[in-house]
């Protein structure tokens, strides 16, 4: 089985000192590894009666577009505030030093969807939890959340399971 930790790179002091970044594109410049994480993150919802993939801009597009086109479901694009055409339904979230807002199209989820949300990190988890308050206020069921990388120490992803989301992620690093 392929080692997808060892495709990701660690850059230290990025983007600020003390950060270690996790940079997944070393990952999806590897071919291998790149069809393996869609794979691996597809495999664990398959069964599951999803109707549509939503991915958080702008990593998560790259691997939620994946998972859906394996799944043969629909793609839902997350985007920050103003990025959407047509009328949008948004969620504000707190983030380090002021809020920020996402966005989806008013008209793309009810209450007959049910959607996986796939990403590529999960740190603190804000902006995970900001999108399935958002999708939620929809209608739709969100109860599943796959991620390539978790970073366990910083309780994302225990958000999201207080939530009622269960959590499936490829590789974990400790740290931030």
């Amino acid at each position: 089985m392929l080692d997808l930790k060892s495709l990701i790179r660690t850059i230290p002091d990025y983007p600020k000192p003390g950060i270690l970044f996790r940079d997944i594109t070393t990952l999806i410049e590897h071919p291998q590894g790149f069809k393996e994480s869609v794979k691996r993150l597809t495999d664990a919802h398959r069964d599951l009666g999803i109707t549509h993939v939503a991915g958080i801009e702008a990593r998560g597009f790259i691997f939620g577009a994946g998972v859906a086109i394996e799944m043969g479901v629909g793609f839902i694009p997350i985007r920050k505030a103003g990025k959407l055409p047509g009328a949008t339904i948004g969620q504000n979230y707190t983030l380090e030093y002021g809020v920020d807002t996402i966005e989806i199209h008013a008209d793309v989820l009810n209450s007959t969807h049910k959607v996986l949300l796939i990403d590529d990190l999960i740190a603190t988890g804000g902006t995970a939890v900001a999108a399935v308050s958002l999708m939620r206020r929809t209608g739709a069921t969100v109860e599943n959340a796959g991620f390539v990388i978790d970073l366990a120490d910083l309780g994302g992803a225990e958000k999201l399971r207080v939530m009622g989301v269960s959590i499936v992620s490829l590789v974990a690093f400790e740290g931030h």
